[in-house]
């Protein structure tokens, strides 16, 4: 986003019950199996769900008993959503299983070997970003998306009365104004969500409201002409079965909300040698740390990797002219220092080799809160702040 002048950005989120969402859940419910019976498997599992049918596809490396055991969790999975409908159905749903053996070829340049380190799942650049726009350091259009959908999700699996007759299906949409790089208002919010047959558009948006004022500011909630719940009028069909859900068709949902720079790799269903997930997962930890450390107001990084190499190719640091006098040459440097970008050094790092995925499928793999009793979304911790500051005399 510009430093200078006045203008609107707008971005999304998508609930755990829109069909790419549950194909997310499903792929990371199946990495979660494979690494609590190893932490060292090897996972790229993809989900296609459509009406009452759920496909998996993909390589894995670990114990056969795992797959026998699939079906069952991802049932399971599917019903903690929220989906016992005629169209999609946890009980109901054909299940088919098409996981096959990781290649050969792939394995060779990403395992250890002699005096050779673990290496890249693949080439690929990966981003992170952090902005002091928000208390979580994200962005805010999507923070605030991502909060509206997580609020009406737990007020649906409390059976709480101000959700009765809203279903799983549900988007979000917030636009914000900005001025000189700071946002300064809402302009416009839009929320559709999937209801029971017979509820009323009026109806449900004056159950949204309160919800969005909720998670807003105070004072921020649009004009009523601004604030769009159901636009079409009517929305009973959805999910799976109003529309197919693949694996990995929420990147930009899943990081920035347009925001930053997005290297085109999907997150779920890959385990932490992939550096698709485990590289941008440290670039946001990275990123966040900067930021918490008051060396930017906002930070940008960039790492590079190559198939069965363990070092990153580069690392690129944009501060936006907001770096308060950080050279970032010398930031890369010590970054460098502090943090080992390797694949095995990431995921040692960040703890990354246990089942923590499932929390990650919707609602953002970023800008979420560490779970201490749990050790989950431990790229979010800003614990390279003390350094970072000493580093840099701050």
């Amino acid at each position: 986003m510009r430093d200078q002048g006045d203008y609107l950005f707008t971005s999304e989120s998508v609930s755990e019950g829109h069909p790419d969402k549950v194909a997310d859940r499903i792929s990371d419910t199946v990495l979660d199996a494979f690494l609590t019976a190893d932490p060292f498997a090897r996972v790229g599992c993809e989900t296609l769900v459509t009406t009452n049918r759920i496909v998996l596809a993909g390589e894995v490396r670990g114990p056969d008993s795992v797959l026998f055991s699939l079906e069952e969790k991802v049932r399971a999975a599917v019903r903690d959503i929220g989906y016992d409908q005629e169209g999609f159905s946890w009980r109901h749903a054909s299940f088919e299983n098409h996981l096959h053996p990781q290649s050969a070829d792939i394995a060779v340049g990403v395992d250890a070997a002699g005096n050779k380190d673990e290496g890249a799942g693949d080439q690929g650049i990966m981003f992170g970003y952090a902005t002091n726009e928000t208390p979580e350091l994200m962005p805010a259009p999507l923070q605030y998306a991502h909060g509206i959908l997580r609020r009406m999700a737990e007020l649906r699996h409390a059976q709480d009365p101000r959700a009765k007759g809203l279903l799983p299906d549900v988007k979000s949409q917030v636009t914000l104004r900005y001025v000189d790089g700071k946002p300064v208002g809402v302009t416009c919010v839009v929320v559709s969500t999937q209801h029971e047959e017979g509820m009323e558009q009026a109806e449900i948006k004056e159950m949204i409201r309160p919800i969005v004022a909720e998670i807003l500011p105070a004072g921020w909630v649009p004009p009523e002409a601004e604030f769009y719940v159901n636009p079409t009028g009517k929305f009973v069909i959805g999910g799976p079965d109003g529309d197919a859900g693949l694996t990995g068709r929420k990147i930009i949902v899943d990081t920035y909300g347009g925001a930053a720079p997005h290297g085109g790799g999907a997150f779920s269903g890959k385990d932490p040698t992939k550096v698709d997930r485990s590289a941008a997962y440290a670039a946001r930890y990275v990123a966040k740390n900067v930021v918490a450390a008051g060396l930017a107001d906002r930070c940008t990084i960039q790492l590079a990797y190559a198939i069965g190499v363990s070092k990153p190719l580069s690392i690129y640091f944009d501060l936006h002219n907001t770096g308060k006098d950080i050279d970032e040459a010398k930031l890369a440097k010590v970054v460098a220092e502090l943090v080992n970008l390797s694949p095995r050094g990431i995921r040692e790092h960040l703890r990354m080799n246990r089942p923590i995925y499932v929390p990650t499928s919707a609602y953002g793999h970023f800008g979420r809160t560490p779970d201490a009793a749990l050790d989950t979304f431990t790229w979010e911790k800003t614990d390279l702040v003390p350094a970072l500051k000493s580093a840099f005399g701050r």
